[in-house]
């Protein structure tokens, strides 16, 4: 299943995170010293964050980058709290 539209029609703020986080992956993948990426990593998370609270994006979008970037997933991070 082609899921590639659920990166469509981003909100700019978002776009701008998930660029940067890319960047920042690639320097890391390719062996460069790159201290800032944890701060890339969270900028991101909380990009998504917000573009799902304001209903830019969908329920559906904000764990489809949750998962393919941040390595997150849905299961195990919805539950109950005691």
């Amino acid at each position: 299943m082609d899921v590639n539209y659920l990166e469509l029609h981003l909100p700019a703020y978002l776009e701008d995170s998930l660029e940067k986080f890319k960047e920042g992956k690639s320097k890391i993948d390719s062996g460069e010293n790159y201290y800032r990426f944890d701060c890339d990593y969270c900028f991101l998370q909380s990009s998504i964050n917000t573009a799902e609270v304001d209903n830019d994006i969908s329920l559906e979008q904000a764990w489809y980058l949750r998962e393919k970037y941040l390595g997150l997933k849905k299961e195990e991070n919805c539950g109950t709290y005691a």
